[in-house]
């Protein structure tokens, strides 16, 4: 049975505000993914799987389905449920989702599949989809073509274990899955404009495995990342900055079960 790793249920549990003010929304243009490929609208129902805090969760409301969300990390479901009033919140992990199947018609994971790629949580999430319905994986990634950001992620990653992270791409080995149709990609540019200590400090701050930190530790690295913001002209004494990300989203189709012996 899946548990939740260490990273997660320590540093979520702790940093819950941080992730709120330190992770970026989601470009407008993914709206035609949502409404387009995942086919969520009105009459339709989604799952928010891996929820957390609900960052995600008002562009799945937004177009008009029914929305329900599942995440094991307690303070990060309070805060899902204190931001998104209405949304029916689980506790629960991607092996053991607390739906019926064929109880969606579509699973989102925003921000999350990398904690659960396993043909195990695979086979969950095809368990509650009703046939023909869609799995969509998305995430935001850092653009570190520019350099301050490259900079960035060498601080961070100094501090790296083995906690699952989108960027290693070990996620993609659950793929082609059982009972599921190809994945298909989409990316969009997508930037956080906002002060320095939210957008940048505070993002650095919510990474899972910083979160989890001692707390020198966690104040030391946020020392070398005010430092590098310092020394950075399009960072330094500004008002807000704007941190460049890419966003990235799959989706696949749910094939029709077979039929019962």
């Amino acid at each position: 049975m899946e548990t939740i790793h260490r990273s997660a249920a320590a540093g979520y549990a702790a940093q819950a505000d941080t992730y709120v003010s330190g992770r970026p929304d989601y470009p407008p243009a993914l709206d035609g993914w949502l409404r387009g490929d995942l086919r969520l609208g009105p009459g339709r129902t989604v799952l928010d799987l891996g929820a957390g805090t609900g960052k995600f969760t008002p562009r799945l409301t937004e177009t008009g389905a029914r929305v329900v969300a599942a995440e094991p990390v307690a303070a990060m479901r309070a805060r899902l449920v204190q931001c998104n009033p209405g949304v029916e919140a689980h506790p629960g992990h991607a092996e053991a989702i607390p739906l019926a199947d064929g109880a969606v018609d579509a699973v989102v994971c925003a921000q999350s599949f990398h904690w659960f790629a396993t043909a195990a949580a695979l086979a969950e999430i095809r368990r509650v989809l009703r046939p023909g319905g869609t799995l969509g994986l998305v995430w935001n990634v850092r653009d570190e073509s520019v350099p301050w950001v490259a900079d960035l992620t060498r601080i961070v990653d100094a501090y790296e274990d083995d906690t699952p992270r989108y960027r290693t791409g070990a996620w993609r080995a659950a793929f082609p899955a059982a009972g599921f149709g190809p994945l298909h990609e989409r990316r969009l540019p997508h930037h956080h404009e906002g002060p320095a200590e939210d957008v940048v400090v505070g993002r650095a701050l919510s990474v899972s495995f910083i979160a989890a930190l001692p707390t020198d530790e966690r104040a030391g690295m946020a020392a070398a990342v005010r430092a590098l913001i310092a020394a950075t002209p399009e960072l330094a004494g500004r008002d807000s900055v704007r941190y460049p990300y890419e966003t990235v989203a799959f989706h696949c189709t749910a094939a029709d079960r077979p039929a019962a012996a």
